[in-house]
């Protein structure tokens, strides 16, 4: 069995959803081949089962053949291990392929949201993402799965018809005309079944959208008093899920009691056909015993095919879906040039020049003008940026990235010890991650974690507090040593005397670099080879500490970053 995720799940190909799941089964064709050969040997099993039942009562009952009644309850214990073995095969293969598929549609899912970066929320709402990573992926995940046991139904299913063949034409005949009928009578409920699925998955990606607004924005709406209109939309939108999920609910019981209903109606008919032959002596009692086996075993290939069929299409619809995020191209247009030049940053917008070493402080009187120019300088946003001669749109993407790292408010943790977050790429010793720990005086939350280092911290550093979490962010920034740093507000979430003892050693630690404060902290500004003001989206000041200090709009920004 495979490990997962996978290193890599490789380049899909979007074409179309037939095209993507060629290419999805392409990837695990072994584990579906095994699935598939487990599945048909399982379900075959089966359906031999009542031949050997009626050749026992024939032979060794009827005939009161003692010896040939062993030899047939042997046969059929023999097939029990078989079908036993089988089936253990043909689950643990289905749900490798479910996990296997699931998994790769996740890590592309990953791929492509990392690919769009501040892209992504132009292209896809919030509730339509979590909803592809929490839904849509399972439900491809599902049409992989159940081929393992469709392989068994379809294989089983012209198996058993070929014995009642055998045994009577009308009733071989019954079955090969009646399935496909059954199957025809499944199909007018799948549309509006995937119809209102699609319905209820857009009211609740909204839901989603809303919930995740509301709890961002939550500090805002206290302070404003926003929190009942709040709770009413979202209360609103509630009911409109829930109401989508009723109308699908409707269906979905219909689709339900159809696969009872036709099966059970269907072996209804053979039974009755299988006695009238009984009756005329055309059967004998184990023939009659193996017929009636048949026909109830039956049940089972119909309702997978009914099953498979529905899984299938809600795969179908949830392809479509990912498809959007898959082809969705960023905003940006990239250049081709590799060779970082030297010279100072030039944002053309605020007129802001940052030298080549050194750090830089921006004090913003509209903390929206912070945020804009760290898009800008990061180039997520597409602007007029240059480095000394060369526009920032003429380098590749892989050359601004690992030349520029912007750490802003909404950068965050994730679920791994505390080593790896720090150092994801495994680059550093031990002594490394405590020197830059120390930087951000970060030591006394490695001195609380019972692990130290190896700690788990807990999905989005749950396990910390708000402060702690900027420390730890600011020194896995520091560790990964980008020739620019651009830092928004990284001391927001810290008190004074730890504000200090970062700003006296973050100098020296990024001395020979780049390094951009986005920050009204007088602490900050205190320590900056260089301060600029601005204001209105321009720079009205810009050079020591003391000139920027000491202009009259500098006050407004203090006082505007106390009210936060």
């Amino acid at each position: 069995m495979r490990r997962l995720p996978l290193p890599d799940p490789g380049t899909p190909d979007t074409r179309s959803p037939g095209r993507f799941f060629l290419w999805l089964a392409r990837g695990q064709a072994r584990t579906l081949a095994a699935g598939a050969f487990f599945g048909v040997v399982w379900m075959v099993s089966q359906a031999f089962v009542p031949l050997l039942i009626g050749r026992a009562l024939d032979a060794g009952i009827a005939q009161h053949d003692t010896a040939a009644l062993v030899g047939w309850v042997a046969a059929l214990a023999l097939l029990g291990i078989v079908q036993a073995g089988a089936g253990i095969g043909r689950h643990r293969h289905a749900v490798t392929n479910w996990l296997t598929a699931t998994y790769r549609c996740d890590q592309l899912i990953a791929r492509a949201s990392a690919r769009l970066g501040a892209a992504l929320t132009q292209r896809l709402s919030v509730g339509e993402v979590v909803n592809l990573v929490s839904s849509d992926s399972r439900q491809i995940g599902n049409a992989l799965d159940i081929t393992a046991r469709l392989s068994g139904a379809v294989v089983s299913f012209i198996a058993v018809a070929a014995l009642l063949l055998r045994t009577s034409v009308p009733l071989g005949l019954v079955v090969l005309f009646g399935v496909p009928l059954l199957m025809a009578g499944a199909t007018p409920l799948l549309r509006p079944l995937h119809s209102r699925q699609g319905e209820q998955r857009a009211q609740v990606g909204q839901l989603t959208a809303l919930g995740t607004d509301t709890v961002t924005g939550l500090r805002v709406l206290r302070g404003m008093g926003g929190e009942r209109a709040f709770h009413a939309r979202y209360r609103q939108q509630s009911q409109r899920v829930r109401s989508a999920g009723v109308a699908t609910g409707r269906i979905v019981s219909l689709i339900d009691a159809q696969q009872v209903l036709l099966p059970g109606v269907f072996i209804v008919v053979l039974t009755w056909l299988g006695a009238r032959l009984a009756v005329q002596h055309s059967l004998s009692v184990g023939g009659l015993v193996a017929f009636y086996g048949w026909a109830a075993f039956l049940v089972m290939p119909l309702r997978t095919f009914t099953e498979a069929l529905d899984k299938m299409t809600r795969a179908h619809v949830a392809v479509l879906r990912l498809q959007r995020l898959l082809t969705a191209r960023p905003g940006l247009t990239w250049g081709t040039a590799t060779m970082w030049p030297p010279g100072p940053i030039v944002d053309a917008a605020t007129g802001l020049s940052v030298p080549t070493q050194g750090l830089v402080a921006v004090a913003c009187v509209d903390t929206a003008d912070g945020t804009a120019l760290a898009d800008r300088l990061g180039r997520y946003v597409d602007a007029e940026v240059h480095v000394g001669d060369v526009p920032l749109r003429e380098f590749s993407e892989e050359t601004v990235r690992s030349q520029v790292l912007v750490v802003d408010a909404a950068t965050t943790l994730f679920g791994e010890r505390l080593r790896d977050e720090l150092d994801p790429h495994r680059r550093h010793d031990d002594a490394a991650l405590l020197a830059a720990l120390e930087v951000a005086d970060a030591l006394d939350v490695l001195d609380a974690l019972p692990d130290r280092l190896d700690t788990m911290i807990g999905e989005r550093g749950r396990s910390l507090s708000g402060g702690e979490r900027q420390r730890v962010v600011l020194a896995r920034s520091l560790l990964a040593d980008p020739p620019v740093l651009v830092l928004v507000d990284p001391t927001s979430a810290v008190d004074a005397h730890t504000e200090a003892r970062i700003a006296s050693r973050l100098g020296q630690a990024r001395s020979g670099r780049t390094t951009v404060l986005v920050s009204t902290s007088p602490l900050l500004l205190r320590v900056a080879d260089a301060c600029a003001l601005i204001d209105n989206g321009v720079v009205i000041a810009q050079g020591s500490r003391d000139e920027v200090h000491a202009h009259p709009a500098f006050r407004a920004a203090l006082d505007r970053a106390a009210l936060t």
